[in-house]
């Protein structure tokens, strides 16, 4: 629990490890988390280190298994998520593992070449059947047919006159259906017209072996005349990357040649079938233990990372480590060692000693799934420093109180409520499902501060007797204008608006419990409730003040530095309780002395303040017996804190330095004194000379070891901060009125989106207003969620977070630390997730 308050205490620990039993115990200590180790070879390249091999080792076992991951993936295949927990390989396994992977990654790539070039076989084997199929139209069957180029080169293929007319050559292919066009244009304008074309489009789309994508093509066969042209057109066709076939001149032939590649496809089929089965059944195999893999190598490769970090002890033939951990958990941390020693069985067992060191501990704040948000709120401002006062459990209970304030309606914080109470009941389900989603996993996050702002809503909703916009009736009114008593029919009015006379009371006795519900008729509304939310803010805000500055002592006591109890905390409290402070209690002693009947005659606050500061006496203005001089006294001793403020530490360090010098001056004199006395030197000038500068070395050097001091840099460093601290009491009392601001925009907001929306479907009493009724509200209800719920919400969650950072932890927070981020494979489960 005093971890909670206070950051955890830390030491730093030396370790000496064996050889053989480093691994494993480091192993241990990453299942436990507790260990931050230090990098004790900072000048060495991370080439040129130990384990730099084994580092490399487990890199390229990585990228085998993102390959089989992406191969598993593609197949649409489910990867086994790890039920069980999954330890540390040990580093035999590095062998057998690797050379398993490696295995499996050939037998992958092997498959998968083999899969591409049936497919590629299989393609063609399709584009040409489409030929053979489609020149069926493109040729006229005759006694004379033109001969047909059958793959072979153009000076090759026949040449026959058929009445005394050269015969024509031919090429037949395939090409991308969106390449038609230009491949025509293209042939148009090198063959001046001379290339006749006919094309037709395949209808079903072919799979590309690559991508596996679906594409379209068309056939087309080229016909032309003479050697040139011939060459020229199979040129643009190779340009176009088209595809082209043999494709006989004989019908005959032709049919033949389509019953042997029909043939040719079933076999194939047959084939790419069986390999489909074979990978598949290899990836399902693969699927059940790829997690596993994975985290054995992450947790291998995250050892030896670590391992490189230790000095290696060539004599003793041990590791040594340096590790920031807890004082607490020292304990557990040595069970781990000497497990992980046992384990490995080495026979030298592991030491941890501790060290003291001057340099500064990181800030270790255990936390669970609740008081994580809350820390890491801290957090965001600045990490503690070392031991100091943790703002975080007050914000617990701080936070979501300061945003219901502002936020305050028991309807709205109802469905925060409900919404958070959701997302801590299905947080297992939504956090496997949503939980690296980038904004969807942050509101996860926050799901218990969610359903805090909520519930605190609820309340402070009750208290101002507001939910939607509307007031509920829980006990009869207190208030009574022009002698009648308010009727139920009289508050259902929808133009209902009366100016309540705080002298025309029933019984002089206040509602029960929050606000009367008939302020929500009231013309006066918003300038009582103006005056009340804009005190209740004042009041909050200096409470919480006065609460940060008492949370300094705490600091000021564990770290034992007593003089700023005197110099601080004192002239600091007593600067802010006696005139903000004051106030707070001018307004409860307004609040008890003034009732309803004679509040008119109750002094304006902020006329009594100003006159309190010019030290101005009003009859008129006075609450009780002697006020004038209370507060002049008052203030006078608050001024008086100021230059208490101001001068008193600078003053209190410059006398301490003064008294340094004067001690360090005799105590050098001395020593000089009776150096002269046992040497029997004789005191002539020269010696004399001699000896004075001697005693002037001494001193000069004794100067340069004291530490220097300027009086007039303390002076302006004070300065700042008293200015800083005056000022800031002023305008952070000014910044809490944020809370009335807030409050009070929500409630209007509220309450005209009601006005201008659900009233318009409740103020029609026939038949199409029991039909639009369901429109209105669905209107009403989304923009309720969508503005109130959403941007108003996170608008006061802002504001709130503002009065935290600022107006509260400025009084005793510095967070100038550095976390505590150790070595541990939860957080490296939890980054690989991301």
């Amino acid at each position: 629990m005093g971890s909670l308050f206070r950051s955890e205490e830390m030491t730093l620990a030396q370790l000496f490890l064996q050889s053989e039993a480093a691994y494993a115990c480091v192993a241990e200590l990453g299942e436990l988390g507790l260990v931050q180790f230090r990098d004790l070879n900072p000048d060495v390249n991370a080439f040129q280190r130990k384990f730099v091999n084994e580092v490399r080792r487990c890199d390229e076992m990585e990228r085998k298994l993102r390959y089989i991951e992406k191969e598993v993936t593609s197949s649409n295949i489910k990867i086994h998520d790890v039920s069980e927990h999954v330890k540390a390989p040990a580093p035999r396994e590095l062998v057998d593992l690797e050379a398993k992977l490696d295995k499996l990654e050939s037998e992958l790539r092997e498959v998968n070449s083999n899969q591409e070039a049936l497919k590629q076989n299989y393609l063609e084997l399709e584009e040409q059947m489409s030929i053979l199929h489609n020149t069926q139209t493109f040729f006229h069957v005759g006694d004379h047919q033109a001969p047909f180029a059958e793959g072979n080169p153009l000076p090759q293929q026949p040449s026959v006159n058929v009445g005394g007319i050269q015969s024509l050559g031919c090429l037949s292919g395939v090409i991308n259906r969106d390449r038609l066009p230009a491949f025509e244009q293209m042939l148009w304008r090198v063959s001046r017209g001379n290339i006749f074309l006919r094309h037709n489009e395949i209808e079903r789309p072919l799979q590309d072996p690559v991508t596996g994508d679906d594409v379209y093509k068309c056939v087309f066969v080229l016909f032309f005349q003479g050697e040139q042209l011939g060459i020229r057109a199979r040129k643009i066709c190779e340009g176009f990357r088209a595809s082209l076939y043999p494709c006989p001149e004989d019908a005959n032939e032709r049919q033949e040649l389509t019953t042997g590649i029909r043939t040719r496809i079933q076999d194939l089929q047959m084939v790419l079938n069986k390999t489909y089965d074979h990978r598949q059944r290899l990836l399902v195999e693969t699927a059940t233990t790829l997690q596993v893999w994975f985290i054995k190598v992450n947790k291998m490769k995250a050892i030896y990372h670590t391992l490189n970090l230790f000095n290696l002890d060539v004599t003793q033939k041990c590791l040594i480590a340096e590790c920031w951990c807890p004082v607490d958990d020292l304990e557990t941390i040595q069970r781990a060692l000497r497990h992980g020693t046992e384990s490995s069985g080495a026979s030298v067992p592991s030491i941890l000693n501790r060290v003291q060191s001057p340099l500064q501990p990181p800030t270790c704040n255990k936390t669970n799934k609740f008081t994580a948000v809350f820390q890491d709120i801290i957090d965001a401002y600045g990490v503690a420093s070392y031991r100091e006062v943790n703002p975080a459990p007050y914000a617990i209970i701080t936070f979501p109180f300061l945003f219901a304030v502002m936020f305050g309606d028991a309807g709205h914080g109802l469905i925060m409520a409900l919404f958070g109470l959701f997302l801590v009941v299905k947080e297992r389900k939504l956090i496997q499902a949503y939980g690296n989603d980038e904004v969807f996993g942050i509101i996860l996050g926050g799901r218990y501060i969610i359903f805090l702002m909520g519930m605190f809503s609820i309340y402070t909703g009750l208290i101002y007797n507001d939910v939607f916009s509307k007031s509920l009736k829980f006990f009869d009114s207190s208030w009574n204008v022009s002698g009648m008593d308010f009727s139920d029919e009289d508050l259902m009015k929808a133009d209902a608006s009366y100016f309540l006379d705080p002298c025309n009371t029933t019984n002089g006795v206040p509602y029960p419990f929050g606000m009367d519900p008939i302020w929500q008729v009231s013309g006066n509304k918003i300038s009582w409730l103006n005056s009340y939310k804009m005190k209740m803010s004042i009041i909050v805000g200096i409470s919480q003040m006065v609460f940060g500055v008492l949370l300094s002592v705490f600091n000021y006591v564990h770290f034992k530095k007593y003089s700023s109890l005197l110099f601080d905390f004192i002239p600091q409290i007593i600067f802010l309780l006696f005139i903000f402070g004051y106030m707070v209690v001018l307004i409860v002693i307004k609040w008890f002395k003034y009732s309803a009947e004679n509040s008119m005659e109750a002094p304006s606050l902020i006329i009594t303040i100003i006159n309190m500061f010019l030290l101005t006496k009003d009859d008129d203005l006075m609450m009780y017996s002697n006020q004038y001089e209370v507060q002049v006294a008052l203030v006078v001793i608050a001024v008086l804190c100021i230059p208490w403020m101001l001068l008193a530490r600078p003053v209190s360090q410059f006398i301490a330095h003064r008294g340094r010098m004067r001690q360090r001056l005799s105590t050098v004199s001395i020593s000089c004194r009776g150096r002269d006395e046992d040497a029997e030197i004789i005191i002539n000038d020269d010696a004399l000379q001699a000896n004075h500068e001697e005693l002037g070395d001494v001193l000069n050097g004794s100067l340069k070891a004291e530490e220097s001091f300027e009086f007039g840099e303390a002076l302006i460093y004070q300065g700042i901060h008293t200015i800083e601290y005056c000022l800031g009491c002023i305008s952070h009392t000014a910044s809490y009125l944020r809370l009335w601001a807030l409050s009070l925009a929500h409630a209007e907001l509220s309450e005209v989106l009601w006005t201008m929306v659900m009233q318009q479907g409740l103020g029609q009493n026939t038949l199409f207003g029991s039909v639009m009724i369901f429109g209105v509200f669905a209107f009403w209800a989304i923009m309720t969620v969508a503005i109130l719920l959403m941007m108003e919400a996170l608008s006061a969650f802002l504001h709130t977070l503002r009065l935290h950072w600022v107006e509260f932890q400025s009084k005793f927070y510095k967070g100038e630390g550095h976390p505590f981020k150790p070595f541990s494979f939860q957080d490296l489960a939890a980054e690989q997730q991301e």
